[in-house]
């Protein structure tokens, strides 16, 4: 076999792996975010300034928010239980030095302290757990495009050639649920009137990147031969092409139907779709083609995995719209974010019994169609991450709080309480001091230019994959490779938000 079919059989005919495993997985970079936050806390509290080194806060950066994730898809996958737990116990000490250390200087009952605490006021203006899920997604599938093609990556994280529920299965659709979250629609102000039609318009301007990233990636994959998993989307499509569709036929869809009820476009699609596929040849067509031998004659053949999943990412993508106007809503407090994560965590509940009763009586997951199951799986997960970023804020919160004066990068700012203007200066921590380390932090690096991120993250495969025979890679060379690779694609980032440049031009 040519080098090309090695790699192509390598990443194919997989069935994915359990959905406790993908949720251990996904506990990581949530306790990693807590982790450095916690970290920055302390070196205040030794120091008594934030860390302003760009240097040793890229270094904290790196090895604290991406390397942790690099080790656990890798060299510790076969110990994936125990690396959460770790790291865990780790926060848990760092908050008991912080808190015992606290405590010496002032003895304010611990009740007292989490009743003001519940009273604290938050920035309405800015919901960090957005942005870290934003970025986190983008981050976890730029190690793994690169890491599967690497024996040390567990073909089980890979994603599942018809049905299963593969680890990079699970991107896709966070992907898809990233964007609609901040898509122009949930950012618009309720109290602007605007024209039907203008959020349409402005899309069909905004998607040209993609679909010339699109046409660009079809055009050098086909140009240099490089492998290739035809049965994920087709002979010419790819991501960047759902990616644009989905995008467009989301604002159409809601500039017919009121925002609001996104939620129920959702499901009349996701069912309709299921029942369309139980109920006709669909299913047969999607997975054997037309004449049932898997022909790739035509168009539609050729492509139609990548154009009929189209039904179930757009799916996702309008019951995400709902999540992201829902979190819009304000909450400028402690306690109505404590109230807001019960009622998230209510409903990831019900999406996992719902899943349940879909995969034992309906369809199981497949990724390949984006059929009902798919899309419930994907809305659970996403919104079960998103929870663990919200705890994660609330929990630095607290402990920022603890140490008056400390700062954590992309984490919520705490204001005085509206009705506060007149009164004495509280000891909530100043806006300013947010600001002031936003310029040295990955995170709003890398949030800053997502899409250049994802793109260089793509460009860096390819070479990556046309320079090194990856599959006899030995491990400790495959960590040294993935760190490089990840690191200097973080650098950039780095670099570009260090100078303020945003390349986004449409």
């Amino acid at each position: 076999m040519s080098q090309k079919h090695l790699k192509e059989a390598f990443i194919s005919n997989l069935n994915g792996t359990s959905l406790l495993e993908i949720s251990l997985g996904l506990s990581l970079a949530p306790l990693c975010l807590l982790c450095r936050g916690l970290l920055f806390i302390l070196h205040y509290l030794h120091y008594g300034k934030p860390l302003r080194s760009r240097k040793y806060s890229l270094l904290l950066d790196f090895l604290v928010l991406v390397s942790p994730l690099l080790f656990s898809c890798t060299v510790l996958s076969s110990v994936l239980f125990f690396v959460p737990i770790i790291i865990a116990a780790a926060c848990a000490g760092i908050f008991s030095k912080i808190y015992s250390q606290r405590r010496h200087e002032t003895r304010v009952p611990f009740r007292q302290i989490v009743k003001g605490f519940q009273e604290t006021y938050l920035d309405p203006g800015y919901i960090p757990a957005i942005t870290v899920f934003r970025v986190y997604v983008n981050v976890l599938t730029s190690i793994s495009i690169l890491a599967v093609d690497f024996p040390q990556y567990p073909r089980r994280y890979a994603k599942a050639e018809t049905y299963g529920t593969g680890v990079m299965d699970f991107g896709v659709g966070a992907f898809i649920f990233g964007n609609a979250l901040v898509c122009p629609e949930v950012r618009q102000k309720p109290y602007v009137p605007q024209p039907k039609f203008s959020s349409l318009a402005r899309q069909f301007f905004s998607v040209w990147p993609l679909i010339f990233l699109g046409v660009g990636r079809l055009l050098s994959v086909k140009s240099i031969e490089y492998h290739e998993h035809t049965s994920e989307y087709g002979v010419h499509w790819n991501f960047f092409f759902t990616l644009a569709f989905v995008r467009l036929a989301a604002s159409l869809l809601l500039a017919i139907f009121p925002k609001t009820k996104s939620w129920v476009v959702a499901i009349n699609l996701a069912v309709l779709y299921q029942l369309i596929l139980n109920t006709t040849s669909l299913k047969m067509f999607i997975l054997h083609g037309s004449n049932g031998r898997d022909t790739r004659v035509g168009f539609l053949n050729a492509n139609r995995e990548g154009l009929l999943s189209l039904f179930g990412y757009l799916a996702i993508y309008m019951a995400s719209v709902q999540v992201g106007l829902w979190l819009l809503k304000c909450r400028n407090s402690v306690k109505g974010w404590t109230e807001a994560v019960c009622s998230l965590l209510l409903t990831a509940l019900v999406l996992f019994v719902f899943l349940h009763v879909s995969q034992a009586y309906v369809d199981p997951v497949s990724r390949r169609m984006a059929n009902l199951s798919y899309c419930i799986w994907v809305l659970a997960h996403c919104l079960t991450f998103l929870i663990c970023f919200v705890m994660t804020d609330l929990t630095l919160v607290f402990t920022k709080l603890l140490v008056k004066g400390s700062s954590v990068p992309c984490c919520w700012n705490v204001v005085k309480p509206p009705n506060a203007s007149t009164e004495p200066e509280t000891e909530a921590v100043p806006i300013g001091g947010e600001g002031k380390l936003s310029h040295i932090c990955l995170i709003s690096a890398i949030n800053k230019n997502q899409l250049l991120f994802f793109l260089l993250a793509n460009v860096m495969t390819g070479i990556v994959n046309i320079l090194i025979d990856t599959i006899h890679s030995t491990t400790a060379f495959t960590l040294c490779i993935l760190h490089l690779y990840m690191f200097f694609n973080c650098l950039i980032m780095y670099i570009l938000h260090a100078k303020n440049i945003v390349l986004k031009f449409w």
